[in-house]
């Protein structure tokens, strides 16, 4: 499992975090998500050869979020 931390923007509520949070467990390899709407960021533990950090960056985004680089 490797474990990524995403700065991410227009995070604000608990639907925010439930949004994230129930779009990225619907990816297949994700073990851990955690978001921290205080810091802006989503940390996330996912199994590399089953979802990639570009397809869960995209799902954030799908929710309505930007990615902060």
């Amino acid at each position: 499992m490797i474990q990524s931390v995403i700065k991410v923007d227009g995070m604000a509520c608990d639907h925010c975090v439930k949004a994230i949070t129930n779009a990225l467990k619907a990816l297949p390899g994700i073990g851990s998500v955690v978001v921290d709407l205080k810091a802006g960021t989503v940390a996330v533990e996912y199994d590399s050869s089953q979802s990639k950090l570009d397809q869960i960056k995209s799902v954030i985004e799908e929710q309505g979020y930007d990615i902060i680089e």
